[in-house]
Parts: structure tokens; sequence; C-alpha cells
């Protein structure tokens, strides 16, 4: 094969110069858990996706240690951006029980410093706002993500 249509086909796929490439509009949405509002970019990943397309969800906080979390009708596989040590303000989906949970403290299994998930978790978003305010929320209390 002639190496001239190797390298044209390359050249096809670099970004054109003067033409802005642009990153992704960010996707914010909203968690409003009992009276407490967190504001939450959406990462670039497909289980993010899969949130962002089943908005709005509805649902009822369930509390473990210093996080929530609530169920949801979606269905995802664990992708590489899952992990059992969380971080605070990030966001997650709990595949195993098809959950979203939001860690802002430890958890009944943490060891000292650490903010520890009961299985991994895929990364689905980052907190804009202090998720602290979720520590007022009541199990049983109303939940909704929303497109903000």
């Amino acid at each position: 094969m002639p190496t001239n249509i190797l390298r044209k086909a390359a050249d096809q796929r670099k970004p054109q110069a003067g033409k802005a490439r642009g990153d992704p509009e960010p996707r914010i949405v909203v968690l409003t858990a009992g009276a407490a509002r967190v504001r939450i970019e959406l990462a670039n990943t497909i289980t993010a996706d899969l949130v962002w397309q089943a908005l709005p969800l509805y649902s009822t906080a369930e509390t473990w240690g210093q996080s929530i979390t609530f169920e949801t009708p979606l269905e995802a596989g664990r992708d590489r951006t899952a992990r059992v040590l969380a971080t605070v303000g990030e966001i997650y989906f709990w595949v195993e029980d098809d959950r979203i949970v939001v860690p802002f403290g430890p958890t009944p299994i943490s060891k000292p410093g650490e903010c520890r998930l009961a299985s991994p978790a895929n990364v689905i978003g980052r907190a804009i706002d202090d998720v602290t305010v979720l520590g007022s929320v009541q199990p049983g209390a109303k939940v909704s993500l929303t497109v903000a």
C-alpha cells in the first residue's frame, strides 16, 4: 500500500488550523435533597451520559455514614473511573445497586482519614457547591436530579 495514502488519512484526522475544536458544553445538574441543593458538573463518561439522558430523576434519600445515596432506574457496567476510595466532592454511581452516591465524609467502613465506598463506583461528576450541606438530609427525604 502506498505510504502517501496512509499519510493522507492521518492528516484528515488532525484538527484543521483555524478551526476551533472546542470542548463540549459543561453539563450542569442540580441535586436537591430535602432542603439541601448542590450543583454538579457531569463528567465525560458513558455512565454520566446515561444519567444525563435519563434526567429528571426522582427518588428517596438514604444515608450511609456521611454520604447520601438514592436509587435510579439506570443500569451501567463498571468503567475505568471506578474506585473504592472516594473523594469528597466527587459524585459516584454504584453499579451493583444502580444508585447514585454522594460522599461528604467518612462512611461506616472508612479507615481514619479516608472516605471508603462499599464497592467500586464509577465517577459521574464533580460538585460545584459544597457537598457538606447534605449532612442535614434525613433518610426518606425527597431527592431530585434535574438539569440546571
